[in-house]
């Protein structure tokens, strides 16, 4: 209880819960908004906490199981704070630009990702060296631009399991295309926006840097916590494996001695069979009276 009444405490310095204007409402926001004042919605925080919370916890459980999670925020309070708390867990981000088929045609997205990696080793391996001046400063350029739309996603080698958006107004080319390939989608959602588009909302200021970091900071802690769990866990597996690694040759060879000693029939060496001498057994013929 104490540990929500100070996260509330930090949500409230941090300015979350004011919303827009009354005339810029979503009315399917109703249920997160607490009161009207000045003409400016205020956010209920309670909402904000229980949602926070259940939202950190799924994001935290995609992470556990080793699956992507992509990083959406190219509003200009949100483009540091994504690339930094992106970073720090090791996930995919978009903070410039979001290219119009980056999840729904990800295949092509790749083949640019691929050709910007090529022009980077070959500019830094000097394979370009023998190209004049001004073709090799094009190079660059074209590298530069690239990078800089897709240098979030440059290690992503699948379409990611799940988005967190700021701002899904904003963002809401990624939200549909998340959509149509059914990927979950996490985001914050200010009293501008429709909270049912998202399948975890976080009704938040999307529109303040402090509001923003103060979620997504405790969002990717869950994340950091997910991704500690699941190395804990690779750790005790592979040390599992060494114990039975260790023991399994003993096993093994106590069994072969046990199927020897049946083959053997036993301790004792089987007796061979006795074969009875007689007629078509090696023995002579009785001889025939004339």
């Amino acid at each position: 209880m104490e540990s929500n009444t100070s996260l509330q405490q930090q949500l409230l310095e941090a300015g979350v819960h004011f919303g827009h204007l009354r005339k810029k409402w979503n009315p399917k926001m109703l249920p997160y908004i607490y009161a009207e004042k000045k003409g400016i919605h205020i956010i209920d925080l309670n909402k904000t906490v229980d949602c926070l919370q259940e939202t950190a916890s799924a994001l935290k459980s995609i992470a556990k199981s080793g699956r992507k999670i992509m990083f959406v925020g190219t509003k200009k309070q949100a483009k540091e704070i994504v690339t930094e708390c992106a970073k720090r867990v090791n996930m995919p981000f978009v903070t410039e630009r979001w290219l119009g088929g980056m999840l729904t045609n990800f295949n092509t997205v790749r083949k640019s990702v691929k050709k910007m990696q090529t022009i980077e080793k070959m500019l830094a391996d000097g394979s370009f060296d023998n190209i004049t001046k001004k073709e090799r400063l094009q190079l660059a350029r074209d590298r530069d631009k690239m990078d800089k739309v897709l240098g979030g996603i440059s290690q992503l080698g699948r379409v990611p399991a799940a988005l967190f958006i700021v701002d899904i107004g904003h963002e809401h080319i990624a939200l549909s295309e998340a959509k149509k390939l059914g990927i979950s989608t996490f985001g914050m959602v200010d009293t501008n926006c429709d909270p049912n588009k998202v399948d975890y909302p976080v009704p938040a200021n999307d529109d303040a840097t402090k509001s923003i970091a103060i979620i997504a900071n405790y969002i990717t802690a869950a994340i950091a916590e997910g991704l500690a769990e699941r190395q804990a866990e690779r750790t005790d597996d592979s040390e599992d494996v060494e114990d039975s690694g260790e023991k399994s040759p003993r096993f093994s060879l106590e069994d072969d001695e046990e199927k020897a000693a049946a083959r053997r029939g036993g301790p004792g060496k089987p007796q061979p069979k006795r074969r009875i001498a007689g007629p078509g057994a090696g023995g002579r013929r009785p001889a025939q009276k004339k």
